[in-house]
This record gives structure tokens, sequence and C-alpha cells, in this order.
């Protein structure tokens, strides 16, 4: 890695947020010219069409104008977990919109950095997949993500604060990127790092009480539903060719980019030991962190943390893990690591299944 800069600090009256530190680094991916011009994929090539058709304009078709007060709740309190803990109902009112305020913020801004990730990954996909209709669909899907990064960029501006980057995020996409075949930036895009995020967009679409931000995520949700049918579409077929030690080679990759996720994140919420931003939210809230997490804690073993609301997804559970399984990637080897690693493997595809190509969930679509 060279040109690395220091992380900065955003001091806002009494309360600070650290900005993350630019990163520039070189990735080993070819660029592939192919010169047969067809759609090889019948189902890529509906993809595309569907691309094409749902291209839209934020200046447009959003309500920029809606007031967006960061001190009031953005999300539902009945649908959020922490408002479930004993711990958090003991605090103050103060400290409980401060905390639902900044934790909000932290979650946006993760939104926000993911899609620029999602852009660079769309964009290496684009100029190495050695197919043409993959290459135009890999196009729509990079300009998917810049407008995914201004619409998230625009609201956070609307809220004035704009939380740095998990390091386990930005471990998970540069493992992505740093990768050596197209096929493992497909993985881990397509497959985990969309799935994470078609997950969070549901759940934020079901769970947020601002007019715009509802619009906007679901908006993105369709975008993002598209992508993670490309995974499977695209790829599904080209693992059934490959020799069985590139099978392995891709199962491992897959498993090392889950693992990531698992080893990094408190399953239902943000919190995160280890995270600078998630600790700035609760110095930010006056909370005390060792009797933050104790409280959590304590909400685990009550089963809080573990049970989502009606219409939300897993998006561990429901998305990823079904979309690497039913592409072939869980062969007997890998199947051991998530076993020793404690991982559980889920291949039931039915939540996957509704909610790709285009159609977010029937009952979020239905909302509409």
């Amino acid at each position: 890695m060279n040109g690395k800069a220091q992380a900065k600090i955003v001091q806002k009256g009494d309360w600070k947020v650290s900005m993350t530190p630019d990163d520039i680094y070189r990735h080993p991916m070819d660029i592939a010219w192919h010169f047969a011009y067809e759609f090889g994929e019948e189902k890529v090539a509906d993809l595309y069409k569907r691309a094409k058709q749902n291209q839209w304009d934020s200046d447009d078709i959003l309500p920029w104008d809606t007031p967006v007060d960061p001190s009031k709740p953005l999300i539902n309190n009945e649908q959020d977990i922490y408002h479930k803990m004993s711990f958090f109902k003991k605090l103050s009112k103060s400290q409980q919109e401060t905390f639902t305020a900044h934790s909000t913020a932290q979650l946006l801004s993760q939104f926000l950095h993911g899609e620029q990730g999602a852009l660079m990954t769309a964009a290496c996909v684009t100029h190495s997949v050695p197919d043409a209709g993959a290459k135009l669909y890999a196009a729509t899907q990079t300009m998917d993500e810049a407008r995914h990064v201004e619409v998230y960029s625009k609201y956070c501006d609307k809220i004035a604060m704009v939380y740095p980057m998990s390091p386990w995020l930005k471990a998970l996409i540069d493992a992505t990127l740093q990768s050596d075949r197209y096929e493992k930036v497909m993985i881990g895009m397509n497959m985990i790092v969309e799935g994470l995020a078609l997950g969070a967009f549901n759940n934020m679409y079901r769970s947020t009480t601002c007019p715009l931000l509802k619009q906007l995520t679901f908006n993105v949700m369709r975008d993002e539903s598209r992508h993670v049918s490309f995974g499977h579409v695209f790829l599904g077929p080209v693992i059934k060719t490959l020799h069985p030690d590139d099978v392995e080679d891709l199962a491992e990759f897959a498993f090392n980019a889950v693992n990531i996720l698992v080893q990094a994140q408190t399953a239902g919420t943000i919190a995160n030991k280890v995270d600078p931003g998630f600790m700035e939210v609760l110095q930010n809230s006056g909370i005390d962190a060792e009797d933050f997490f104790k409280g959590l804690a304590e909400a685990a073993d009550e089963g809080i943390a573990q049970t989502l609301p009606p219409g939300q997804v897993h998006a561990l559970k429901d998305l990823m893990m079904p979309a690497i399984a039913r592409v072939g990637l869980l062969t007997p080897t890998v199947l051991k690591k998530y076993e020793e690693a404690g991982i559980p493997v889920f291949d039931d595809p039915r939540v996957l299944n509704a909610m790709e190509g285009g159609h977010p969930t029937g009952e979020a679509a239905a909302a509409e």
C-alpha cells in the first residue's frame, strides 16, 4: 500500500467523529477484451434489460426538500433492539435521543462507504469479466453504485453526521478488491457485500420513519436485488465448468469473506467494541461503554438481539449463505472450516429468491 493519509477528527459542538483515512493500493486483476458481442446467458440479458428500464435520477424522483431532524428518531423505536434493552431504558431521555441519532448516522455512514466500495468492485468486474453481456450488465451496476453513493452522501449531508467506515467492512471490501480473479470479486461483491446490503436496506425500509429515507432506500434496494441476482445467473454456470481445485479456491475465498463478517459483528446490531466509530457513538452520547456492552450481553441472553421484527431478514442466514450454497461453493473441505469456525450453514434460498432479480420482497413492493 502507498499514499496512506492520516485520519482526521471533525469536531461539532460537544461531539466529534474521526474520518476514515484515504487509501490507495494496487490490485492484480486482469483486463479482458472480448470480441463476441452477444449475451451468452439469457438471464444476464434479462437483468441488463431490467437495469436499463429501472435507471432513475434522484433529483427527479426523491423529495429532497423533506425536512430531516437528526435529533428525532429516524427508525421506529419498536423495531430498534436498543430500545428493548433494560439498560437503555434506564438512560436519560437526552442520552437516548443522542444515541439514536448518532447510531443511526453511523449505520447510514456504512451504507455510504459500502456503496463506494461496491462502485469500485463493479468497475473491476466490468473490465475483467471475459463475457460481453456480463460486461454490459456490470457497467449498469457501476452506474447504480455511483447513484447510491450520490444519494446516501446527500442524505448524510442532511443529518450532518458521517462516521468512519467500520474496519470489518473495509477489510471485507479490500479483500475483494485485492483478489486475483474476477470470480472472487463477484463472490465478494454480488453474493456477500450485496447480500449484506440488500438485507440492511430491506430492514431500514421497514423500520425508518423518514419518508425521504424510505423512498430512497426502496429505490436503492430494487437496484441491489438485481446485483445479487447477477452473482447467481452469471457466475453459477461458470463455476460448474471450473477445475475442482479452482472451485475449492473460490469456496475458501467465500468462507474467508464470510468469516470476516461473523468475527466482527454482534448479531442484530451494529455495536462492536473494536469499531472506533461505534465507540465514538457511545462517547458522543455520554454512555459508559462497559455498561453498554454489559447491557447488550444481558439483552442477548434474553433473546432480544437474536429476534428480528416481522418482515426483516438476517443477511447472513437468508441471503449470503444461500447464495454461496446454490453456486456450489459449500464443498466438503470448506464445510469443515465453517463447522470449526462455529458458523451455521444455511442453504434455504426462499427469501433470497423472493428478493432478487429487480423485485424486492413482495410485501415491500406492494407498499409502494
